[in-house]
């Protein structure tokens, strides 16, 4: 899957997300973060890279996905453009 396509802080493929995309300060649509990740302009998550994985998998382990996918998935978050270190 495209990158343009996931979002780029959780790795959500954006057609999954039920509002498809996050929302800026003004209500419009946010293409690059799921409405999980970012609403009214700002991240929901104040953590770092490390505590977002880890809750990120918590949350998909509570979803019934196994661990191992969890785990997966989750290895690429740092990679995202709101975690990447320029």
């Amino acid at each position: 899957m495209k990158m343009d396509k996931l979002c780029q802080s959780c790795g959500l493929p954006l057609e999954k997300d039920p509002l498809k995309g996050g929302t800026h300060v003004d209500g419009s649509q946010n293409p690059k973060y799921c409405s999980y990740c970012y609403q009214n302009g700002e991240f929901t998550f104040k953590g770092t890279v490390k505590e977002f994985q880890a809750f990120v998998m918590q949350k998909m382990r509570e979803q019934g996905h196994s661990w191992l996918k969890a785990w997966l998935l989750t290895r690429s978050i740092p990679y995202y453009e709101r975690w990447k270190k320029n």
